[in-house]
């Protein structure tokens, strides 16, 4: 199993635009061979002291894939792509790790 750690990363005040932006191509990338996993989460509230925010301009998403082939072809898709090019105008960095 594939395990991935994406973190994206909007323009001051776009957080909440991206994750609206993510949110519709959630049901397409579940629809994808070999994905098991693939959730875009925020910061907890309260979560305490031991917490590291990613901040309100950034989310993370988690994923996991069945091979590294489905999560090649997931980066391929078009609606990646899609989402890539909506998504341009406002965000500011992305960082991914990809982990077995």
């Amino acid at each position: 199993m594939i395990h991935v750690v994406a973190i994206l990363t909007a323009k001051p005040g776009k957080g909440p635009e991206l994750l609206e932006a993510i949110a519709k191509v959630v049901p397409q990338v579940h629809a994808e061979k070999g994905c098991i996993e693939y959730q875009p989460v925020t910061d907890a509230e309260n979560a305490g002291a031991s917490q590291d925010k990613v901040g309100p301009d950034s989310l993370v998403v988690i994923e996991k894939w069945d091979t590294l082939d489905d999560l090649k072809a997931h980066s391929a898709s078009a609606h990646m792509a899609a989402f890539g090019k909506s998504v341009a105008d406002i965000m500011v960095g992305k960082t991914v790790h990809v982990l077995d």
